[in-house]
């Protein structure tokens, strides 16, 4: 608790730091969308990232993804993912969650830098975007933003919830001011009634919005051979994850018709290696009658190539997709923000 109160502070002298001109904040050419969040990770932002990105290429823009690329191993200080066909950068050079926008994503440019206003003028030179998304900026004061969208997990509870590294808050809920529109993720696994209370209370200025997650394939992950969603529906299977909030991917397991026998959830971002063959061969030998090892896409990026079949059991990737309840409107408040952003540049 003594470190939270310093934490803090610290956050609240940055605030000012930033309003008052002390520190410097940069406009980009082009609008800029950050979707965020106010937790130490773990909301589902990823796939929403995605959901913005696709919403923008279907109005025919050409939006460009600016990320830092948590834990990336590489030193350079810009890498420009270009868009190509089948795309499959090193997530050990530019970062998971980029090198699975860039799988995803084939046709929007991601740039991989902690300076996000140089990535956004070399994607505004380089590749001509009309928009920026801005992934996890809700903190990243040095850069302009025209649309904030801040993402909150249903299935946590906010009342009461403590900062770094007391809880799991990067910011003060009263931030939530801060925010033009608010998506609630995960509602097919806890009721939102809670959480969006407690967002119209502190946000009442902000659009709420509510988000469930779909399944929509199987993918081996060393095979690449697709499965339809159905496929291992009802059998025992073993779980494994490395993200921010594991329970809620094993929830969404049980959710969607897997029987969980096993499971093992790592560190957010792990980097697999031979330790971790060991561990799931063991839990296989465990549970003879496991029919597949699950995991996330995420994590499928970082151990593609480290850990193979154990006893002919495959390893998928669940291919997720985030779909809003209110679709049409966040469609059309988006792209109204865009406008009005586009009208005062």
């Amino acid at each position: 608790m003594p470190l939270a109160a310093g934490y803090r502070l610290g956050t609240a002298l940055r605030s000012v730091a930033y309003r008052r001109g002390w520190l410097k904040t940069r406009r980009l050419g082009r609008p800029v969308i950050s979707v965020g969040n106010l937790t130490a990770g773990g909301t589902g932002k990823t796939p929403l990232v995605a959901y913005v990105a696709e919403l923008l290429l279907k109005r025919g823009l050409k939006p460009a993804i600016l990320t830092r690329g948590y834990r990336r191993q590489s030193r350079e200080r810009l890498i420009a993912v270009e868009p190509a066909v089948e795309r499959a950068p090193d997530p050990r050079q530019i970062g998971d969650e980029p090198a699975l926008l860039a799988r995803k994503l084939p046709q929007v440019p991601i740039m991989v830098s902690a300076d996000r206003y140089g990535a956004g003028c070399l994607a505004e030179s380089q590749f001509n975007v009309d928009a920026h998304i801005l992934d996890d900026g809700f903190q990243h004061w040095a850069l302009a933003r025209d649309v904030d969208i801040v993402v909150l997990d249903a299935t946590q509870d906010l009342s009461g919830a403590e900062l770094l590294p007391a809880g799991r808050l990067r910011e003060p809920l009263e931030v939530l001011q801060r925010a033009g529109m608010i998506i609630l993720s995960r509602t097919e696994l806890a009721d939102p009634a809670p959480v969006e209370s407690l967002v119209r209370r502190i946000a009442p200025q902000a659009t709420v919005f509510h988000a469930a997650t779909r399944l929509c394939e199987l993918v081996d992950v060393n095979s690449g051979r697709i499965y339809p969603p159905s496929a291992y529906q009802g059998e025992p299977v073993y779980a494994f994850c490395g993200i921010g909030n594991p329970k809620a991917f094993f929830d969404d397991l049980k959710s969607w018709g897997f029987h969980v026998a096993g499971r093992d959830a790592l560190g957010d971002h792990h980097r697999y290696g031979e330790v971790d063959q060991i561990t799931m061969m063991l839990a296989l030998k465990e549970h003879r009658n496991m029919k597949a090892s699950l995991t996330t896409e995420k994590d499928a990026q970082n151990l593609r190539g480290t850990l193979q079949e154990a006893g002919g059991i495959p390893i998928l990737a669940c291919v997720i997709r985030a779909e809003l309840r209110e679709a049409e409107a966040f469609e059309a408040e988006l792209l109204e923000r865009l406008r009005l952003a586009r009208a005062k540049a």
